[in-house]
């Protein structure tokens, strides 16, 4: 409970913290002022004072002016040598090269590094006799090397996990992006399963309402027989919009209470096709078990779209046939035409347009074939070539 309701302090900017460090550069260097002198050194003074301060506050602005900071410390630096103070100031000139390297580019770095090392030189020449010995300088510019390698590894480790977070930035939005699109294409699949079945249940229900308002007055027999056709043909329908739309609300496949149709279905269409006054033959080769789902599926809505329009626009009678090979399902849908009328396939091209470019994009989909056309002696035929890899279902 106290760890949830703990006090999170704000992190400190790159400003305060380069502030920060300058000031403790500062009281590292004063610190230093104890030092004994030796001979040939100078005592510290005011002027030491304002030597340090030049050594150590350029540290806080050295992100912003990076070669001002460097002039004003290398300044100091030469000064303070020349000068002769007894503390020695190369800590700051160690810690401005590491924030160099750390924080600009590399060809920028490499210069610092170079006029650091001249003016470290310079300083360590300008020392009395008997001050600076072999270890002093070599140690100096081991610092220095150390200071300019460690502040650039750091820089290029920075580099590589920023370019690790926007590559895995870029793949998660990359993820994200397939997911929506996965779910447009779900839902555009969906949005034609609904067309499919409102198309197919609406033709068969306004034939036999037809049916029934002709027959009503002559015979109730037939016309009871048209009335619950189109009750159980209503009844379907409304179950499989309410599943189509339950999927669409839910986003995922939990609505589904029975399994999508396919080609083993298809004498159940054509059945019920019949009982909506068509009359359709099935003539069948081969075996649906290896034929994918997905294939199965489409070879049904296209079956199932072509009785749809056989009902608006053609009949009485439809032919379909269908047959599984090993690679590849073939389908024809054709009709006798409506009393041989030849406006019947026109006006089939006019009103079923969406029908038939749903059948042809769920062909193509599967890398098959599809073409409609009006038969040269009348009616429309509908033939269909879906390949499929064997072993795929």
């Amino acid at each position: 409970m106290e760890s949830s309701t703990r006090r999170r302090w704000p992190r400190a900017g790159p400003r305060l913290t380069d502030a920060v460090v300058a000031v403790a550069l500062l009281v590292v260097l004063v610190l230093s002022f104890g030092a004994s002198v030796r001979a040939g050194q100078r005592p510290m003074d005011i002027w030491a004072w304002v030597l340090a301060l030049m050594l150590t506050l350029p540290y806080a602005v050295h992100r912003r002016f990076p070669w001002a900071a460097l002039a004003v410390v290398l300044t100091a630096l030469l000064a303070w040598s020349l000068l002769h103070y007894a503390a020695y100031p190369g800590v700051s000139v160690f810690v401005l090269l590491f924030g160099l390297a750390l924080h600009g580019r590399r060809r920028d770095s490499l210069l610092a590094l170079g006029a650091s090392g001249a003016a470290l030189a310079v300083a360590l020449a300008a020392q009395p006799v008997g001050v600076v010995t072999a270890n002093d300088v070599i140690s100096t510019f081991l610092a220095t090397a150390v200071a300019w390698l460690a502040g650039d590894n750091l820089r290029q480790r920075r580099l590589r996990w920023s370019a690790m977070e926007e590559r895995a930035r870029l793949l998660e939005r990359e993820r994200e992006d397939r997911a929506r699109a996965a779910v447009a294409a779900e839902r555009l699949r969906i949005a034609r399963e609904l067309h499919d079945i409102v198309a197919h249940s609406m033709s068969v229900v306004a034939v036999q309402a037809g049916v029934g308002r002709h027959v009503i007055d002559t015979d109730v027999a037939a016309a009871g027989q048209a009335l619950g056709v189109i009750e159980a043909t209503s009844r379907d329908a409304l179950v499989e919009m309410r599943r189509m739309l339950g999927v669409l609300r839910r986003g995922d496949e939990a609505a589904a209470t029975r399994p999508m149709p396919g080609l083993a279905d298809l004498p159940a269409l054509v059945a019920e096709t019949r009982a909506a006054g068509l009359g359709v033959t099935l003539e069948w080769s081969g075996d649906v078990a290896d034929v994918p789902a997905g294939v199965s599926l489409a070879a049904y809505r296209v079956v199932q779209e072509s009785l749809t329009n056989v009902i608006k626009h053609g009949g009485p009678v439809a032919h379909v046939r269908v047959s599984c090979g090993e690679h590849e399902v073939e389908l024809e849908v054709t009709d006798d035409g409506r009393r041989q009328q030849e406006h019947a396939a026109s006006s089939r091209g006019s009103s079923a347009g969406h029908g038939l470019v749903g059948m042809r994009e769920r062909v193509e989909l599967y890398g098959g074939s599809f073409h409609a056309a009006p038969r040269p002696g009348g009616g429309y035929g509908v033939q269909a070539r879906l390949p499929y890899a064997a072993g795929s279902s």
